[in-house]
């Protein structure tokens, strides 16, 4: 089907936007990673480094799309354990899953316990710092934009469809990148429930990896609560906080 055949088809339209709703729902794991290890670097670094970091994202899932009939034999198993079947996705969910464990579960000792400076995994120069950024961006990059590219072949056979997606969810991904790292590094406890969301990811993936698949959804409306939860107490503290204010006004 040529593009304007696509353009007149309303099913395309259709597949268009489902896709690009679950290629920006998929990227926002990629997107809280990104935040939180860009706002490790000097402020002079951050944009800079995420403009980077998504713009890799976008370069390597077009280029994964070019080489679909790779991409859909990553699904073949290539050896059996456990009773499981494992593919090259699942090994490379696994270990994206269990970089994302170490490298939440890390931080999170760092912020409970900042005063242990060795823990930090960006180093105090910023070349140093930028660089090791990148390369961890990269990485997960090459996680995410597997299991998004394996998920839009799922959902259409046409090619010019996923591109549009694709750059339509990554173009969402670097409009929200500043503001989302800006809010959480305002706020410390976002702070703190973003690297759970990251842990869960990261727990996730492993367990998909492993055969035990965990319905998105569920992950999704989790961290959707989870989300909620912290706003209120937001509310609440600003309230507290305003209350506390006009007390001393008073006095």
């Amino acid at each position: 089907m040529d593009i304007a055949a696509l353009v007149a088809d309303p099913a395309a339209w259709v597949a268009l936007v489902t896709l690009v709703v679950m290629e920006v729902v998929l990227g926002i794991d990629n997107l809280i990673f990104i935040s939180i290890l860009t706002n490790k670097l000097p402020a002079e670094h951050r944009v800079k480094a995420r403009r980077i970091g998504i713009g890799l994202a976008l370069i390597m899932r077009l280029a994964l799309l070019g080489t679909i009939a790779w991409i859909v034999q990553l699904t073949t198993p290539i050896f059996e354990a456990f009773g499981h079947g494992f593919s090259w996705k699942d090994l490379i969910l696994i270990a994206g899953g269990l970089f994302l464990v170490w490298k939440a579960t890390k931080e999170i000792h760092h912020n409970v316990d900042p005063a242990d400076h060795n823990e930090d995994f960006i180093a105090s120069s910023a070349t140093t710092g930028f660089a090791a950024a990148i390369g961890q961006i990269l990485l997960l990059d090459l996680v995410f934009s597997i299991d998004s590219i394996i998920t839009a072949v799922g959902m259409t056979e046409h090619l010019p469809i996923m591109v549009t997606a694709v750059v339509i969810a990554v173009t969402v991904m670097l409009v929200a990148a500043t503001p989302l790292a800006n809010f959480i590094e305002k706020n410390p406890t976002i702070v703190m429930l973003a690297l759970a969301f990251l842990l869960m990811i990261g727990t996730t993936l492993i367990a998909d990896g492993m055969g035990f698949h965990v319905p998105k959804g569920y992950v999704y409306a989790a961290m959707a609560f989870s989300a909620l939860v912290e706003v209120l107490n937001m509310f609440a503290r600003n309230a507290r906080r305003k209350k506390k204010g006009a007390g001393q006004t008073l006095h």
